[in-house]
């Protein structure tokens, strides 16, 4: 039987996929329901293997990581948070008929739109740690985003409120902070010194199990996996779960190296592959974050992907690396710059690229307006040149502060795209939602989604959708815009 590998990005405490035999998924949040998880885990014990003799066995000593719970345990907060009444669905269905015309476009959606039964207060459970003795904190974005309320609760039982300082969506990094002076913190370490087979340890709230301290080692290192071109994750066979997203992975010194963000699972439960977020790129988004309120990143403009033998043998490279340059963004700096389809870069600013999840990772570093020399191999000769690196411009429908107006009969709270978000569009007007209740959001519809129109008339002011909504009848059909693609959304007005 075939597999098929699903990514899934899950908010709060719900989970948002319907996991199928034969299939894989990529759990990324807080807390999701028990009954949708097998208790898989077993007991690990972290072996530090010690050098063989030439011709003896080899050795493994039991790592004893007590000390580092007992010095740094304090330090790791339970987080749990309180969301908007949301959808819910009762089965993989989302709740439609197998012949309703709509039942396929929410299939496609996914999880993101599932028709509900009936809304909930949404609640959830995550992991975060203290890294400055004044309250600042380290969380996943997955787990506060969309909260109305963040609470965190130290080992000492005391609880605070916190508040979300910023969120950065594509390193899943969030930051928060409670009112609290003295608190104990962690150590940051550098990722790029540990290496594969070294133990390792998480600290987390697995399943709502405050403080609870599972052990394995490192299975590889600058992992790439879809939807995240900017993270180059730690892999790991400790045990993580829900609950523990957000918490630190210590090394052996007690260093914090990584945040501790997914899991590869057929079932929502650990499974022996675990996935964390190197502690320095979450350390430089944490800055931007505290300093600015968002995250200004770098950007070429081109899709690259990894070379084979075969690959590397037809572009003229003695061994498979770099980044195969797939396509250019017309007018971006990549074109300005002179780079082409079916080059392989060697190098950026000075620092070689072996796989190409390494470029990303360097260009999204780079402050834009910055020139940079690039490396490239095209027609077997190798080029330099340099690239002025652009703005990477917010997610596509990311929600920006701005003037709402709250629809009653709807439930949404919209506003009018700027013009930057119009161009994102290809030129398409439409209203950007900021809030959904009410009717809107037992639809599924999101915050960040783009209302086109309603019941075939497009819709480009608040006072048009505003008296489309008061003269229609029991039921309305809005088209609704999120990401690339575009579906006809039934609501039951009040």
């Amino acid at each position: 039987m075939s597999r098929r590998i699903v990514f899934v990005r899950n908010t709060l405490a719900v989970m948002i996929a319907a996991v199928v035999g034969g299939s894989y998924v990529y759990f990324r949040g807080a807390d999701l329901p028990s009954a949708h998880a097998a208790a898989l885990n077993a007991p690990l014990v972290a072996a530090n293997a010690a050098p063989a003799a030439p011709a003896g066995p080899v050795v493994a000593a039991a790592t004893d990581f007590s000390g580092i719970v007992q010095r740094y345990g304090p330090a790791v907060v339970n987080i749990s948070v309180t969301g908007k009444a949301r959808k819910v669905a009762d089965d993989d269905d989302n709740g439609l008929d197998p012949n309703d015309p709509f039942s396929e476009f929410f299939k496609r959606f996914g999880p993101q739109l599932q028709m509900p039964q009936q809304p909930r207060i949404m609640h959830g459970l995550g992991s975060g740690f203290i890294i400055s003795p004044d309250g600042l904190i380290l969380t996943n974005a997955h787990v506060v985003d969309g909260a109305q309320e963040v609470v965190v609760k130290l080992t000492d039982r005391r609880e605070f409120k916190a508040k979300v300082l910023g969120i950065d969506k594509q390193s899943d990094i969030a930051v928060i902070r409670i009112d609290a002076k003295n608190l104990p913190t962690v150590q940051i370490g550098d990722p790029s010194r540990v290496k594969v087979g070294q133990p390792v340890l998480a600290i987390g709230s697995p399943y709502g199990f405050d403080n609870t301290a599972t052990a394995g080692i490192i299975s590889a290192k600058s992992r790439s996996l879809p939807d995240d071109n900017y993270v180059p994750f730690i892999q790991t066979d400790v045990a993580v779960n829900p609950g523990n997203s957000g918490g630190p992975l210590f090394d052996l010194n007690g260093q914090v190296i990584g945040i501790n963000s997914q899991i590869y699972s057929q079932t929502g439960g650990f499974q022996g592959l675990s996935f964390s977020i190197p502690i320095d790129v979450a350390m430089k988004v944490e800055q931007q974050l505290v300093t600015h309120g968002k995250v200004t990143r770098g950007r070429l403009g081109v899709s690259v992907q990894d070379l084979n033998q075969a690959l590397s043998e037809s572009f003229g490279l003695k061994k498979a690396e770099g980044a195969l340059v797939s396509s250019v963004e017309k007018g971006s700096p990549a074109d300005k710059a002179g780079l082409q389809a079916g080059d392989v870069i060697l190098s950026f600013d000075g620092h070689a690229i072996d796989h190409s999840v390494d470029l990303p990772t360097l260009v999204a570093d780079t402050a834009p307006g910055a020139s940079k020399p690039i490396q490239v191999m095209r027609g077997g000769k190798v080029l330099t040149m340099n690239v002025t690196v652009g703005e990477m411009k917010q997610a596509k429908n990311e929600a920006k502060p701005g003037k709402s107006d709250d629809q009653g009969r709807l439930g949404l709270a919209v506003r009018p795209l700027d013009k930057d978000e119009q161009a994102q569009l290809g030129g398409q007007k439409g209203l950007l939602v900021e809030d959904a209740s009410g009717p809107a959001a037992v639809a599924g519809i999101q915050s960040g989604d783009v209302i086109l129109a309603l019941n075939g008339t497009p819709v480009s002011s608040v006072a048009q959708l505003r008296k489309l909504a008061s003269e229609a009848g029991k039921n309305v059909a809005l088209l609704v815009e999120r990401g690339d693609e575009k579906i006809f959304v039934p609501l039951a007005l009040n």
